[in-house]
């Protein structure tokens, strides 16, 4: 994800109260005119590909942006990456504005959620003002406790609190052995190994003996010497070979040297199997200097402040910030707890860590990294900084702040929307939460379909206005009305399990010693309150350690994995995961790429006459390879221009203008079509025009039956979401042909879909328990959970007060538990006839 963008400044901020678009056409925008109003909390609504976020991000928030970025000097702007101008006749009344979209999160162990809060700034300040010293210790300053800095990082890890240090059981993994027939595994092969062998013979070890029976200061020698000495080795049993001088090396500097040096891949990893990745020996896994670690606050160091969840570390502060110091105190190097120093930090802190707790991210701890959390729970980190900004006379554009909430967790987040307008702020918000929308003081529906269907504004007014608009996509869930499709087949009884799967003493983050069933044959829905440990039982454990088992039939049933015991995985053939991580991280990968039906769509462009008669193969119609790319732009499409003193930019390629192909390919035609322009059409129209190449009308059915029909073949892999590419990785094992009992596994697959796409992607799961296999879904839709044949929900709270099992049964049992705080939203949704689907 993201870090918020700068404020994009609006020098036409009108007075009549209203940001007016006219003549928008970014993407599939059909020349739209739309009025919204500033100073309110607006709601931007539609099906997955209608348009919505076209308008609010890239209308909207990109022209603001654009004319921030023209207040900068041109010197200056050269150092800001720069979004794209939008197209549209004309903006006015537009305020500052501020982008939260959602984004994963880049894998650097550096950031974390103090870093993301500045949190961490605080706490270093704190321990560096206020902190007990040692004894006649000098104070450090603030960036001696950032593992970040070259002050304050450990010389031994460098920051990172991890370390590799050598496994000297790995090194001789079989003591019987005698140096001469290979016991120091780690040595290299072949004459290398041998010379070393000899240069110990020089030496005077003895190579004839098991290795257990070589006295320990020889072991340790050989092993582990950080001498290299000079040795004349005369090689045994050659005929005829001359003495040289050789250097003799210890197996761990061996292993070090190649770890550091080697520039093979393959030797790098042969040498990494002799060491053990774990905390850093010489900081414990902080990061941080042994002179940081010395300070504490509260009888703790920075490292033990930061590991606490949020809600800990508020309680831990809040005694502080009741202390009233003398106003002759001074601070002393040992103890400047008391002092009024201490008492503003920590205030100050506690007022920040206030909002994070609202937000229900009390779970977090300030040393969380980045990489572990969702975008959702990324997204409302940064909407807590901007309110503590002081920013007034802003529009907020966020992107799905609900995603990943719990709906106890979501009433908080309306409060704070709500603290955002009360500000003095704008609030545009692109939503399908529908309690979000109901709060709302203003409503843009966007349709009334996806893609070339879409792109229209069907109504914008108030809320209730949109119960008149028969059109829109958004008004059956938003206004249910009788006879609507949402309340289908409420009734419908749970399937039966055809067996069970069952873990025991599943003991990982906050899962305690659980015992969990999970039935076998139907769709089983976990929930619970953001961090209560959804996705380290689905995710983590059942992942990962019964696919060990599944894997590895050989076991004996039952044989525990990482202290986990399993029984029922001989009753599955397959486990397939399929979640939200990106299907490419460059332009180059698109959705026809990576479902394969490319391959077919290239491989009939070179069955065509034409293309034989050139000597054109299937290869010839690739933008990745040399030949029938455009070699000017190597197949991307577009080239930078960098300009003096100006910043530079992107723009169509002028030899292909944007196509990717060289002028003689994109001479073949397919149905009077070029390969640019197969890849230019959306899934619904391909679906049509590709119907006789039966491989690419098969991923074409399947990407349309999981609402996919609005997405462009040739679509860049960065311009998906993590829910499109997660129904495309759904649609590509769709389409492949059955083998065999499967337990599929889906990390909140409704995230970024509109209720109309849940229905869609929910009659697909509900396909493949008809089919025999298990669904498994890790879910806050409390549709979704009422669709469900069984429901597990995890609490009470988050972090260390939750990891346990409240309910587990049909949604009707789990709707009547009094100790399940999810019961009484799934009881609503029960009650309101829930989104159904039927078998």
């Amino acid at each position: 994800m993201q870090s918020e963008q700068p404020p994009a400044i609006g020098p036409d901020a009108g007075s009549d109260g209203f940001v007016r678009v006219r003549g928008a056409r970014e993407n599939n925008l059909r020349d739209v005119d739309v009025d919204v109003p500033r100073d309110a909390i607006v709601a931007f609504t539609g099906v997955s590909g209608s348009g919505k976020s076209s308008l609010a991000f890239g209308t909207i928030y990109a022209e603001a942006q654009r004319r921030y970025f023209e207040s900068v000097a041109p010197y200056a702007r050269r150092l800001i990456q720069q979004g794209h101008n939008p197209k549209v006749e004309e903006i006015t009344g537009l305020p500052p504005a501020v982008a939260l979209q959602q984004r994963r999160s880049t894998a650097t162990s550096r950031s974390t959620v103090g870093t993301v809060t500045a949190l961490s700034n605080s706490l270093r300040m704190l321990l560096s003002r206020a902190g007990t010293y040692p004894e006649d210790a000098e104070p450090l300053d603030s960036d001696m406790f950032s593992p970040n800095t070259a002050a304050g990082a450990c010389p031994e890890c460098h920051g990172l609190g991890e370390a590799h240090t050598i496994d000297q059981e790995r090194l001789v993994p079989d003591a019987s052995l005698t140096i001469r027939d290979g016991a120091i595994a780690a040595w290299p092969g072949a004459w290398q190994g041998k010379s070393l062998r000899d240069m110990l013979i020089h030496l005077g070890y003895d190579v004839d003996v098991p290795w257990r029976d070589l006295p320990a200061p020889d072991r340790d020698w050989i092993l582990l010497t950080e001498e290299r000495p000079i040795v004349e080795v005369t090689p045994l049993r050659e005929h005829n070979a001359r003495p040289y001088k050789g250097k003799f090396i210890s197996a761990r500097s061996h292993v070090l040297h190649v770890v550091n040096e080697s520039k093979s891949e393959t030797a790098r990893k042969r040498a990494l199997s002799f060491m053990r990745t774990g905390p850093c020996p010489r900081c414990d896994g902080t990061g941080l200097t042994r002179e940081a670690l010395a300070v504490t606050f509260a009888g703790r160091t920075i490292a033990e402040l930061g590991a606490v969840p949020l809600t800990e570390l508020a309680n831990i502060l809040k005694p502080t910030t009741e202390l009233v110091a003398p106003e002759s105190a001074t601070r002393r190097h040992s103890s400047g707890e008391t002092n009024e120093v201490a008492v503003a930090i920590t205030s100050d802190l506690c007022a920040r860590i206030d909002v994070l707790l609202e937000l229900g991210l009390g779970y977090l701890g300030v040393g969380r990294g980045t990489p572990t959390l969702s975008p959702g729970e990324l997204q409302r980190l940064r909407i807590a900084t901007q309110l503590r900004s002081g920013l007034f006379g802003v529009v907020y554009v966020l992107d799905e702040p609900s995603a990943g909430l719990h709906p106890a967790d979501a009433e908080p987040l309306l409060a704070l929307l709500d603290q955002l307008k009360s500000s003095g702020n704008s609030v545009f918000v692109v939503e399908h939460n529908l309690d979000i929308v109901r709060n709302a003081d203003w409503i843009v529906d966007v349709g009334p379909h996806a893609g070339e269907g879409g792109g229209h504004v069907l109504y914008s007014g108030p809320v209730r206005g949109l119960a008149d608009v028969d059109a829109s996509a958004t008004r059956p869930y938003l206004f249910p009305a009788a006879g609507d499709a949402t309340a289908d087949d409420a009734g419908r009884a749970p399937r039966e399990p055809g067996g069970r799967l069952q873990l025991g003493n599943v003991s990982r983050n906050n899962l305690i010693e659980l015992d969990v069933s999970f039935p076998l044959g139907v769709l089983t829905v976990v929930t619970g309150v953001s961090g209560s440990g959804k996705s380290t039982l689905v995710g983590d454990v059942l992942a990962d350690v019964v696919g060990q088992h599944v894997h590895a039939r050989g076991d004996e049933p039952g044989t525990p994995r990482g202290g986990v015991r399993v029984a029922g995985e001989d009753q599955l053939d397959r486990i397939v995961t399929v979640d939200q991580k990106p299907i490419g991280r460059t332009p180059r990968s698109n959705l026809a790429t990576y479902t394969g039906l490319f391959d077919a769509v290239r491989k009939e462009f070179a069955a065509l006459p034409e293309s034989r008669r050139r000597g054109f193969g299937p290869g010839r119609f690739s933008f990745n390879v040399a030949g029938g790319r455009c070699e000017t732009c190597q197949g991307e499409g577009f080239v930078a221009v960098e300009l003096v003193f100006l910043p530079g930019s992107y723009g169509p390629c002028p030899d292909c203008g944007g196509s990717r192909f060289e002028p003689e390919t994109l001479e073949i035609a397919y149905r009077g079509k070029s390969i640019a322009e197969v890849l230019a059409l959306s899934v619904d129209d391909a679906a049509g025009f590709l119907a006789d190449i039966p491989a690419a009308a098969r991923s074409l059915d399947t990407l349309r039956q999981v609402g996919l029909g609005y997405l462009r073949l040739g679509q860049p892999a960065t311009e998906l979401s993590g829910g499109e590419a997660q129904r495309i990785k759904l649609a590509s094992e769709l389409q492949r042909v059955r083998r065999g009992r499967t337990l599929y596994i889906l990390d909140e697959p409704t995230t970024g879909l509109h209720p109309a796409d849940v229905e869609v992607l929910m009659e697909q799961l509900h396909r493949l328990v008809d089919g025999g296999d298990t669904v498994v879904v890790v879910e806050h839709d409390m549709a979704v959970v009422a669709s469900a044949d069984w429901v597990i929900d995890l609490g009470p709270a988050g972090g260390d007060a939750g990891g346990k099992i409240l309910a587990a049964g049909p949604p009707a049992t789990v709707a009547a538990s009094e100790a399940s705080r999810t019961a009484p939203y799934l009881a609503k949704s029960l009650a309101a006839g829930g989104r159904r689907l039927k078998p």
